[in-house]
């Protein structure tokens, strides 16, 4: 029986409301050990799977038990968006449960002068999105352009990538990314 344990690790970690880096640093791992796990681009030990669901906190046995969605929503009001992130950077996302799912489709919104870090991003997939309103700055290895309404990127996710509002009013557009990182 193949278990997909990335996405049920990051099924619970987003239903506990944290971020990789947060799980990771209550589990006493690098954050990449959270990202290639989530990827399923590394298989854990049962110890290292323990200690990363200590931080949940979530046992072992509950944690195989999780079972996907057998009849996934479809159809999704603007409300029943699941907001992943806060701060000056929103992410809404169609739908909570991502088991199965290759794709990860979120409305994004940045206020201005928002950033995704200095550090620049970097993980397993591909990524592509359409400005809606504002003005986006994207980064992606030594390539650095400012994107208006209608303008779009899509690039290879393993390549260090950036996004920073750039202007006076926010930013607001539509990204996909697969597979689903958050």
């Amino acid at each position: 029986m193949d278990v997909d344990i990335g996405n049920r690790l990051r099924f619970l970690r987003m239903k506990h409301g944290l971020s990789q880096r947060q799980l990771a640093k209550r589990a006493a791992v690098t954050n990449s050990t959270i990202s290639l796990i989530e990827s399923n681009r590394t298989n854990p030990s049962v110890g290292a799977l323990k200690r990363v669901l200590d931080g949940i906190p979530i046992g072992l046995a509950e944690f195989f038990a999780i079972e996907p969605d057998a009849s996934p929503k479809v159809f999704y009001q603007a409300s029943e968006l699941v907001e992943i992130g806060k701060g000056p950077i929103s992410y809404l996302q169609i739908g909570d449960n991502l088991f199965g799912r290759n794709l990860q489709v979120l409305r994004e919104r940045y206020e201005p002068r928002a950033d995704s870090g200095k550090v620049l991003l970097t993980h397993e997939g591909e990524e592509a999105g359409i400005i809606l309103s504002g003005r986006l700055e994207v980064t992606v290895g030594k390539d650095k352009r400012v994107l208006g309404p209608g303008d779009a990127y899509y690039f290879q996710s393993k390549q260090p990538h950036r996004f920073r509002c750039v202007g006076s009013s926010a930013c607001e557009l539509i990204s996909a990314c697969t597979p689903p990182t958050f």
